[in-house]
């Protein structure tokens, strides 16, 4: 399976169980470990984890295996891997204090005139 089109079911899954603020974040030339990163807002923990396993139904049905994931119910960030793609499901607040959108969009560090390492 392409990287695009497990990309493309992934958003639609989740779009098609409302999931909040859907974001995708293309880290290829940031890292070597995934293409994607597939950030999602839950209602709650239940949702979070019925979100993640709709896309493992799917992305099975297409005949691809993931790879794992961490969280459960109880937990406020749910990560599914499924290898060039990866999602995050966090609660809304979960998502607010770790703000993976901005980590992930630091383009490199500089240092300024007094040598403190800045974004």
């Amino acid at each position: 399976m392409q990287t695009e089109d497990l990309l493309k079911i992934v958003q639609d899954v989740l779009d098609d169980r409302k999931g909040h603020n859907i974001t995708t974040l293309d880290v290829r030339d940031k890292t070597s470990f995934t293409d994607y990163m597939v950030i999602v807002t839950g209602t709650s923990d239940r949702h979070l984890k019925s979100m993640c396993d709709y896309v493992i139904e799917k992305v099975k049905e297409q005949g691809f295996r993931p790879l794992g994931t961490e969280g459960d119910l109880g937990s406020d960030w749910v990560l599914l891997d499924l290898g060039d793609v990866i999602v995050h499901a966090m609660t809304a607040q979960a998502r607010g204090f770790y703000q993976l959108e901005k980590l992930w969009s630091v383009d490199g560090v500089s240092n300024n005139e007094e040598g403190s390492i800045q974004e």
